[in-house]
């Protein structure tokens, strides 16, 4: 059983020095002469459990419980932790080890698994499992010291006994506590009676300023005169443009009337210009047929200038291409002269070259390469050196990488394990919040608040109208439902819609609300229709006092065909194994889910996960990660202790990496700078290599050109000379040719000279008809033209000065119709023109007359307002903004009003069921006391008095033949005696 005490362990403690006593799992005595330590045992079950020395009363100090000539006393307490009562067993295991040692400076605890491993060793941690296992050594009911066993038989006082009887029976420490609460509540009543009466200050200034507003208000109605003006002073400013309107149109129409006399002078030369265009036509043709006569002769004579032109431009070239012909062939001759002459000098000259110079070059090209291969070896060592750093370098910068990224898993897991913690936190305060968190509480109050619009309360969220028969599902059915335990459930679409509009005012968005018939008894579903296996459903491990909710359960969420099972491979062979039917989906307790979409042959896989296939379809399921709480945890403060823990563990492992990052990028930044040091040594080396290359071989070449140096220039010599004389032969070919051509033009430019004299002869006889036809067609272009000036005088009238007019009036009343637009829209701006009709129509009022009007009223305003520091638009923002936080502050304090009411109900509730209980113990002590004296043989009775605290005992003896009445407790243990 857990909670039970398995083994003693006691060294140096008081009389004893070394002493192991294991116990049973029941009633156990301890026997032994005076003064042997059995109350020694009793003493250090105390110490080990927290008990202070001076309550004990058996010593002042902890250190006064060492055994004298030691240095230390060692206490060790087996605990038994096995069943359903178990202390963390997934920390401690089946068996918690308390280690209680004390020195002459210090004491400590120290709380050990059952490997004996250390788990914790504080204070806190202890009064943990004295709290779980309800061990309190201090009670006189756990603990009775032969001290306490004789401070009670001794006492004849009765307000002792009561004392005792209180403390025994946990009523003392429930009355403090209900004590503390009631002080809280009286403070806290006060404070909030103090925040009621600040408001009242505020009040009677609200009221002044409401008097205030009241006499301003005459200032207000002329500032609304001035607005009327303003309104009507807009509209005046578009029904003069109106009126502006009306007269361009007059003007407009009268400029228009001048465009027909202006058009009939255009129409009657346009017809002259017709007859005149006629008669010139006729002339033009006459005069281009005699001009086209004209243009073939003058072709004629064209052409011909043209042909004696090119034949003397033939002759001149011919000419000149005769002469340069000659020029060259001399030059030519010159050349190959020349060119004799060297070729004999440079023959002469390259016999007399030695191989000084070959053997000097071969010199050379030994020195060199010995320099290349010495370079060669050193940049190779250098590349060496420098690829040993770079893969020191490399594994360096890989185990930063994976360093960094196990710091940041671990960030991430400590914000999430944070996040649940802060979930937990606040499921502490208010379960409900596990479904919704903190909206839906405000949901809730705003459900209270409306509730006359529903016709029948909605029930939510299901997850807090649901009890679970064991939290080992807890996690399991939280996943089976998901968001459906965050519903909500109405009775009809017209709650609905009101419980939307309460969602919205809160805020509270996506709500899932559930139309449900609340009149539906509760579902009775046959045995056929439930999985047939020995697993339990979600259905069979949830309670509900309410049957609408189970209703929908089954409904909606098909809780009825749901399997929970303890881990996956069970859950695997009950899902695709034995095909058993009306199972929708299989959910193990750590939540995992195992549906028809999975599949049958499972296999690993290189990522650790596991695969499931059948025919075409696959899944993989991830692996079992740590399981969080489930929204119905009924310890969340352990959940909250192991999820601190985890996060202190991640912050430990993180500085841990950090640190060992650090190490690593000083180790980069030391390889860093020597690669970087070998590279700037090597660079130099790898230049000097490649200058001493291209020096090998430009010596290659040279000896090379060297070696054909003189075979090549004769060559080349002979050959320009045999091309030479080539160009030479071409050259007189030309020139006779040049010469026989010159001679045949000189003959055909004589020839073409005395036929141009005779075609000139025959056209000065036929220019006489064609210049009489010129004369006339003059005179009929000077018609034309005399009726095309009138007619463009008219058009400059209609196009200068008609249009114009039209143009700039038209321009004038788009102008005006642009202002209208302009004014009316910012007249609409100010007020509708309907407006207008309640105000009195403006139609006879100018704008100089409402401007001078509102002028009047403004100087009237301002001399009014000077009698005043603040405008009323200032008063009234003020009056707004004070009445507007008095009710802020009337909400806030009636909110206070409404805790302290519902905490002070809950106080007299627990008072009276403290009183109901305390009465029940007292009828028990008396039942008891009654039973034990009537199996003695004895009269007597007890009286137990709360009010007056104190406890009597009246006993009558048998035996005692004066039949005197014993009180005291001392006189009943001589009777016994």
């Amino acid at each position: 059983m857990a909670g039970t005490i398995s083994r003693i362990r006691l060294e140096n403690f008081m009389c004893h020095s070394s002493l192991h006593i294991e116990l049973g799992d029941h009633v156990n005595f301890i026997t032994g002469q005076n003064g042997s330590g059995k109350s020694a045992i009793l003493t250090a079950l105390c110490i080990a459990f927290g008990c202070r020395a001076k309550s004990t009363q058996r010593a002042a100090t902890l250190k006064d419980f060492i055994k004298t000539g030691c240095s230390y006393a060692a206490i060790v307490v087996d605990i038994n932790n096995q069943g359903e009562d178990a202390f963390k067993p997934e920390v401690y295991g089946n068996l918690i080890i308390l280690e209680r040692r004390i020195t002459d400076s210090s004491s400590s605890t120290i709380l050990k698994d059952q490997h004996g491993r250390k788990v914790a060793h504080r204070k806190d941690d202890l009064t943990e499992i004295i709290e779980h296992f309800n061990i309190d050594v201090e009670n006189p009911c756990v603990i009775m010291s032969q001290d306490k066993s004789r401070e009670f038989l001794h006492s004849g006082n009765d307000k002792d006994k009561f004392k005792f009887f209180f403390k025994a029976t946990l009523l003392q420490q429930v009355n403090e506590l209900l004590e503390t609460i009631k002080d809280q509540l009286n403070n806290a009543d006060s404070i909030v009676e103090e925040l009621e009466k600040s408001i009242k200050p505020v009040m009677r200034e609200l009221d002044e300023l409401r008097q205030k507003i009241k006499n301003m208000e005459h200032i207000e109605e002329i500032s609304h005169d001035i607005d009327n003006l303003k309104k009507k002073l807009a509209w005046s400013w578009v029904y003069d443009v109106d009126k502006q309107i009306g007269e361009q149109t007059v003007k407009l129409q009268k400029l228009k009337e001048r465009i027909p006399a202006c058009q009939e002078r255009i129409d009657r030369n346009t017809v002259l210009l017709d007859e005149l265009k006629k008669e010139l036509i006729e002339k033009e043709e006459n005069v281009r047929s005699l001009a086209k006569k004209t243009r073939e002769v003058h072709m004629m004579r064209k052409n011909m200038d043209d042909s004696i032109t090119e034949v003397v431009k033939q002759k001149v070239e011919l000419e000149a291409e005769h002469d340069r012909h000659t020029d060259m062939l001399g030059k030519m001759n010159k050349r190959l002269r020349q060119l004799q002459a060297q070729l004999r000098d440079f023959q002469l000259q390259h016999m007399q070259h030695t191989q000084v110079e070959a053997s000097q070059i071969e010199e050379d090209i030994q020195n060199i390469q010995s320099e290349i291969d010495y370079a060669h070896s050193n940049i190779t060592r250098l590349k060496e050196d420098e690829k040993e750093f770079s893969e020191e370098l490399s594994g360096i910068l890989k185990s930063i990488s994976e360093i960094t990224k196990e710091i940041t898993e671990n960030d991430k897991k400590i914000q999430d394990l944070k996040y649940e913690t802060d979930d937990l936190l606040q499921r502490q305060s208010n379960k409900v919040t596990a479904f919704g968190g903190q909206r839906v509480l405000n949901l809730l109050e705003s459900i209270e608040r409306n509730n006359r619009r529903f016709k029948s309360p909605p029930i939510g969220p299901i997850g807090a109208h649901l009890q679970l028969a064991s939290d080992f599902w807890s996690f399991a059915v939280d996943c089976a439902f998901g968001n459906l335990l965050d519903a909500f459930i109405v009775s009809c679409h017209k709650d609905l819609q009101t419980l939307r509009e309460c969602a919205k005012q809160v805020n509270y968005n996506h709500l899932r609300i559930i139309v449900y018939d609340f009149t539906r008894p509760r579902l009775n579903i046959p045995d056929d229709s439930l999985p047939a296996t020995k697993h339990p459903t979600v259905l069979s491990v949830i309670q509900s006092e309410n049957h609408t909710v189970l209703n929908v359960l089954v409904d909606q969420g098909s809780a009825e065909r749901q399997v929970l099972v303890q881990d996956y491979e069970v859950g695997k062979s009950v899902a695709f194994d034995h095909r058993i039917r009306n199972i929708k989906d299989v959910y193990t307790s750590d939540g995992y889910r195992i549906g028809w979409t999975s599949v049958f042959r499972s296999y690993p896989v290189a990522s650790g996960n596991l695969r499931f296939s059948r025919g075409s379809v696959q899944t993989i399921l991830p692996p079992n990660k740590r399981p969080r709480a489930g929204r119905w945890c009924s310890s969340p403060g352990e959940r909250i202790a192991e999820l601190k823990n985890e996060v202190a563990d991640f912050q430990r492992i993180n500085s841990e990496k950090r640190g060992q990052k650090r190490k690593l990028d000083h180790d980069r930044c030391n390889l860093e700078q020597k690669i970087t040091s070998l590279k700037r040594k090597r660079e130099p080396e790898e230049r000097r290599l490649a200058n001493k290359r291209l020096q090998l071989d430009d010596a290659k070449k040279a000896s090379a050109e060297n070696n054909s140096h003189t075979a090549v220039d004769t060559s080349e010599l002979e050959e320009e000379l045999k091309h030479v004389k080539n160009d030479i032969q071409q050259k007189e070919l030309l020139l006779q040719k040049a010469n026989v051509r010159l001679t045949a033009i000189l003959r055909e430019v004589d020839d073409r000279k005395a036929a141009y004299k005779t075609f000139m002869d025959s056209v000065n006889d036929e220019a006489g008809p064609f210049n009489n036809a010129s004369s006339e067609l003059d005179l009929a272009k000077e018609k034309l033209e005399a009726a095309q000036q009138e007619k463009t005088h008219y058009e400059g009238v209609m196009r200068n000065k008609v249009l114009p007019d039209i143009k700039m009036a038209e321009e004038e009343y788009a102008e005006l119709q642009q202002l209208r637009q302009d004014y009316f829209k910012k007249a609409s701006i100010i007020c509708p023109e309907s407006d207008l009709e309640v105000l009195s129509h403006v139609a006879g009022s100018t704008p100089e007359q409402l401007s001078a009007k509102i002028n009047r009223l403004k100087l009237r305003f301002d001399q009014e307002s000077r009698r005043y520091s603040e405008s009323i638009d200032d008063l009234r923002e003020l009056h707004d903004q004070k009445e507007h936080k008095i009710f802020r502050k009337q909400q806030l304090y009636a909110g206070f009003r409404l805790k302290l009411n519902s905490c002070q109900k809950a106080l007299d509730m627990r008072w009276n069921k403290f009183q109901r209980n305390a009465g029940l113990l007292k009828r028990q002590l008396t039942w008891l006391f009654n039973e034990h004296l009537g199996k003695k043989g004895i009269s007597g009775f007890i009286n137990l008095d709360y009010k007056s605290k104190v406890l009597s005992i009246e006993v009558t003896m048998p035996q005692d033949a004066s039949r005197d009445t014993v009180r005291d407790t001392r006189g009943l243990s001589e009777k016994w005696a």
